[in-house]
C-alpha cells in the first residue's frame, strides 16, 4: 500500500524522502516491526478472548505426563499470526509481485485448514479434528495451484521447471513433469513438519523465525543484482520482494514468540503451525532453493523423521526407536527440561541457517 500509493508522491517538491519507500531492505524493516508489534499489542486482547470462550487446548492422554498441566491453555493463536504476516505485507509490499501473493495465498489457506481442525477439535470436541486425508488434500490443492502457476506464468531468468543444487555452482536440476508433483512435495512436507515440531513452548516459533531470517537473507542476494554477481549465483530479479514477505514472517513469529515461550500464555495450534510451514515452503519453491530448505529447516525435518522412523519400525518390529516422537519429546522422556530441549533446537537450527548461508559463496 505504502509503495503503491506513497512512494509514487516522491517527485513532488519537498517529498523527495518518499523515495525511501523503493528500497526492499526499508520495506523489509518496517514489515517485520509492524508485524512484530501488531503480535505485541492484540496478543493480550486474543488470549483473553480466546480463555473467554474457552478455546483451551486438549492435551493428548499418550503425550508426557509433564505436559497434562498444560490443559486448557488459549490455542489457536495462529489467528494472531496470520494476521501478523498479511497486514504489514499489505502495507510494505509491492502489489505487482506475484510471488508475494502466491505466498500469501499459500500461508493463508494452509492458516484456514489448521483453522477448520482447530476448530472441530476444541468448539466441536472431535478428538481427530479434520480428518488427515481432507487436511492433506487441502495441502495438496494449495502445492498444485503454486506449482501450476509457476508453469503458467514463469518469470524472466532460469525455466520454472528448474532448481539448483546445493554445492553446485550453476548446476541445475530440471525436474520437467515432475515440477508439480515436486512443489507439492515441498509445500506439504513444510507445513506438516512444522506441524509435528510444535509440541513444546516457543519451539515452533523460534525456529520458524530463525528460517525465516536466513531465506530472507537468499531472497535479498538473490534479488539483487550486484550481490548476485558478486556470489556467482543466478540473479532472480522477483525474489527480492519476497524478502518483504520473509520479514513479516519473522516479526510474527517473534511476536508471538513473546506470549508462547515457556510457561505459554497461548498456543499457535495447526492454524498457526501449518501456515508458517506452509509459508517456509513456498519461498524456497519461488527462489528455486527447496534443497535448501532441508537445510536451514533441519530441525524440523528430524521431527517428522523420527515420526515416520517411529511409525515404521513399530509396524515392521513391534519395537520403538525412540522413548515417544516427535523427537523433542525422546529428549524430555530422557531427562531434559523443556526450555532446555527448545534451547538446544534453536541453537542447532541457528547453526543451520548458518551453513545455508554459507554455501553461497561454498557452492
Amino acid at each position: 500500500m505504502f509503495y503503491e500509493w506513497i512512494y509514487k508522491l516522491h517527485t513532488l517538491p519537498g517529498l523527495s524522502i518518499l523515495n525511501v519507500f523503493r528500497y526492499i531492505t526499508f520495506r523489509s524493516a518496517y514489515a517485520a516491526v509492524t508485524a512484530l508489534f501488531i503480535s505485541l499489542i492484540f496478543g493480550p486482547r486474543m488470549i483473553d478472548w480466546l480463555r473467554s470462550v474457552k478455546l483451551g487446548q486438549k492435551v493428548r492422554k499418550e503425550g508426557p505426563q509433564t505436559h497434562y498441566g498444560k490443559a486448557g491453555t488459549p490455542t489457536m493463536g495462529g489467528i494472531l499470526i496470520l494476521t501478523s504476516i498479511v497486514v504489514p505485507c499489505l502495507l510494505w509490499g509491492n502489489f505487482h509481485s506475484r510471488q508475494m501473493w502466491l505466498a500469501l495465498l499459500t500461508t493463508v489457506w494452509l492458516g484456514g485448514i489448521g483453522l477448520l481442525d482447530d476448530y472441530l477439535r476444541v468448539v466441536k470436541n472431535h478428538p481427530k479434528g479434520l480428518l488427515g486425508r481432507y487436511k492433506l488434500a487441502g495441502q495438496i490443492f494449495i502445492g498444485a495451484v503454486v506449482g501450476l502457476a509457476i508453469l503458467l506464468h514463469p518469470e524472466h531468468g532460469l525455466s520454472p521447471t528448474v532448481t539448483h543444487v546445493p554445492f553446485m555452482k550453476f548446476r541445475f536440476l530440471d525436474l520437467g513433469w515432475l515440477f508439480v508433483p515436486f512443489v507439492i512435495l515441498v509445500i506439504t512436507g513444510s507445513s506438516n513438519a512444522v506441524n509435528l515440531t510444535d509440541g513444546l513452548d516457543g519451539l515452533a516459533s523460534g525456529l520458524v523465525a530463525i528460517a525465516a531470517l536466513a531465506l530472507a537473507g537468499m531472497c535479498y542476494v538473490s534479488g539483487h543484482l550486484k550481490f548476485s554477481q558478486y556470489l556467482n549465483i543466478s540473479h532472480l530479479v522477483y525474489s527480492g520482494e519476497l524478502t518483504v514477505f520473509c520479514a513479516a514472517v519473522l516479526g510474527a513469529a517473534l511476536g508471538f514468540l513473546w506470549y508462547n515461550c515457556h510457561p505459554a500464555d497461548v498456543f499457535m495450534g495447526d492454524t498457526g503451525s501449518l501456515a508458517l510451514g506452509g509459508a517456509l515452503g513456498v519461498v524456497a519453491v519461488l527462489i528455486k532453493r527447496e534443497f535448501w530448505l532441508v537445510i536451514i529447516g533441519g530441525v524440523f525435518v528430524a521431527e517428522a523423521l523420527s515420526v515416520m522412523i517411529q511409525v515404521a519400525s513399530f509396524k515392521l518390529t513391534g519395537k520403538r526407536v525412540f522413548r515417544m516422537s516427535p523427537l523433542h519429546h525422546h529428549f524430555e522422556l530422557l531427562g531434559w527440561a523443556e526450555s532446555r530441549v527448545v534451547l538446544r533446537f534453536y541453537i542447532t537450527g541457528a547453526l543451520l541457517a548458518l551453513l545455508s548461508l554459507s554455501t553461497f559463496k561454498l557452492q
